[in-house]
């Protein structure tokens, strides 16, 4: 039993040592494989497709009646009474504001009298001539302030006659700017009148000049409102600015909507797809594919070398039509692309195609 004892006490140390050896070599070796791999991403690669298409723009804007009026007075004053309010329905030709006449009858009076005597004086000079008691150009002189006198009272008659604001279309008053007893200067805005014919309402945006390039009056454009979400409106572009807004930089397109029933109002806001006639060739690649995607900049990796390293590519990125980007710029001779294990990749990675 004591020999049993002692037998068992050496082999327990050996044992374990053996047991201890087997481990720490398992553990090398499992550490030796790992090292191995560190830093091989496994990718899988998808074929670049074309495709050509047209690409709608999508902008927004506000609804507005295609006959808008920016309505004042000819002069400067007082005014006297206004005759409509906003939201009131108007006809052309309807009276609204007038001024107080007072400063400009007065005038009117001191351009009359002072055409009455520029008459008096040229009579006296052309008999005083006849007569040879007055010169030639005394005669002439005469002649032209009378003419002068009658241009002058010419303009304040016509500036009376414009102490007056009428309807210049058939519509509705959007904007009232001014009260009675309220000094306008001469060209302010007084009224703002939007033409109610239902085949007049339009849709103004702006959109870049590589967008603008692409469009045509007549091209087709859908718009929808928020103020109808589900019920989307037919349009055509009716016209294409030739000149860049100097403050946004934006070509302003115009588009001519049909309502149908729908009650429109100015001021509704729009957004309108428009689809132009020109189309051009676009590459394609999963979505998965894009990494470090802003706005319509975006990158995308591709194999490189002996195809176990990777390169970065920046592509411009044209619109998403499902699962699919759609690239104006980029790949150019470009065949294959990184989709699977794209996110994990950097451009000092090396990878394993699966």
């Amino acid at each position: 039993m004591k020999i049993l004892s002692i037998l068992l006490s050496l082999s327990l140390p050996v044992l374990l040592w053996a047991c201890g050896s087997k481990a720490e070599n398992k553990t090398t070796e499992s550490t030796t494989t790992a090292r191995s791999v560190e830093g091989v991403v496994p990718v899988k690669l998808t074929p670049v497709t074309s495709v050509v298409r047209a690409e709608p723009v999508i902008a927004s804007g506000l609804v507005s009646s295609a006959e808008e009026a920016r309505l004042s007075f000819k002069v400067g004053g007082i005014i006297n009474r206004m005759f409509a309010d906003e939201g009131q329905t108007v006809r052309k030709g309807q009276l609204l504001a007038t001024l107080d006449l007072t400063e400009i009858d007065a005038q009117v009076s001191q351009a009359q009298l002072a055409s009455e005597k520029a008459e008096r004086d040229f009579g006296r000079v052309q008999r005083l001539y006849g007569d040879t008691a007055a010169t030639l150009e005394q005669l002439q002189n005469a002649t032209t302030s009378q003419n002068v006198s009658k241009q002058a009272l010419t303009i304040a008659q016509f500036n009376r006659s414009y102490a007056q604001i009428r309807a210049s279309v058939d519509g509705t008053v959007t904007r009232k700017v001014a009260n009675a007893g309220e000094y306008v200067a001469a060209g302010a805005s007084v009224y703002l009148i939007s033409g109610n014919r239902r085949s007049d309402w339009v849709v103004r945006v702006g959109v870049s000049d590589k967008d603008w390039a692409r469009l045509q009056p007549g091209n087709r454009a859908t718009v929808r409102l928020d103020a109808y979400p589900d019920q989307p409106f037919s349009g055509t572009i009716s016209e294409l600015a030739q000149a860049a807004d100097p403050v946004n930089k934006l070509y302003e397109v115009e588009i001519r909507i049909t309502p149908g029933t729908a009650k429109l109002a100015p001021g509704l806001f729009a957004n309108v797809s428009l689809l132009p006639a020109r189309s051009r060739s676009y590459a394609v690649v999963p979505v998965e594919a894009i990494v470090e995607g802003n706005g319509k900049d975006g990158f995308v990796y591709i194999p490189a070398g002996d195809r176990e390293k990777v390169r970065k590519v920046a592509v411009q990125i044209g619109y998403l039509d499902g699962d699919k980007v759609l690239l104006t710029n980029g790949l150019s001779g470009v065949k294959e692309v990184i989709t699977a294990g794209s996110a994990f990749l950097t451009e000092e990675s090396r990878v394993v195609i699966k």
